[in-house]
């Protein structure tokens, strides 16, 4: 679902940050190589996460949600000399991928590959992190808030992508719709969070973001 027009999408793309010529050379091969290219981050939210990293400036960067790169490339561009970005994902088979892309752009030393269950994989990792993004298996969302919120500190930013579901959180739920129901409670607890100070913006298909207090 378009929330803006494609002609106003457009206009922002071209009215913001170019897309570094890496992360279009990812995206490239990712369209052409793996299943279900429209997972991948983007040019637009892309730009805006590097941003955001740059604002926050973070000596340690934790994802859920690794798919081609895309994003961990994009979060790593604020990360400080001595930093670290731990990524994590269940698909071994993108691993190798991810890998080159990563040695390709001057970060790879100081980012981290994990594969498997995130729920599992958090918990051992012994950082403390300023900034999450979450993006990964949306059934377990407020499971992996609840991880990694134990792993931040007062300023942490925690980041959660497709929140808006491509619309469903407002529109009538298919009773088989499980994903949507947990996001529809996702973003009400984090509203009601006491632990964060939390605002969800309408960024793609919805990004919102949690200081944590």
């Amino acid at each position: 679902m378009h929330f803006l027009s494609q002609a106003l999408e457009n206009y922002i793309r071209d009215n913001s940050e170019n897309e570094p010529k890496l992360l279009q050379e990812l995206t490239r091969e990712t369209y052409l190589k793996v299943v279900q290219p429209r997972m991948i981050t983007g040019h637009f939210q892309g730009r805006v996460l590097s941003l955001l990293s740059k604002i926050i400036n973070p000596t340690n960067i934790l994802e859920i949600g690794t798919y081609t790169g895309y994003s961990a490339l994009c979060l790593a561009e604020g990360l400080q000399k001595n930093g670290q970005l731990h990524t994590i994902d269940v698909n071994e088979e993108l691993t190798a991928l991810q890998r080159r892309y990563f040695d390709k752009s001057g970060f790879g030393k100081q980012i981290i590959q994990h594969t498997g269950d995130a729920l599992d994989i958090v918990p051992k990792l012994d950082k403390t992190f300023d900034l999450v993004f979450i993006d990964a298996e949306k059934a377990n969302y407020d499971m992996y808030f609840e991880a990694v919120i134990q792993k931040t500190k007062p300023g942490s930013v925690i980041l959660s992508d497709n929140v808006l579901w491509s619309g469903k959180v407002v529109e009538p739920i298919h009773s088989k719709d499980k994903a949507t129901k947990v996001l529809i409670e996702y973003n009400k607890k984090r509203k009601e969070d006491k632990r964060v100070q939390t605002v969800l913006l309408p960024i793609r298909d919805g990004l919102t973001l949690s200081r944590v207090l």
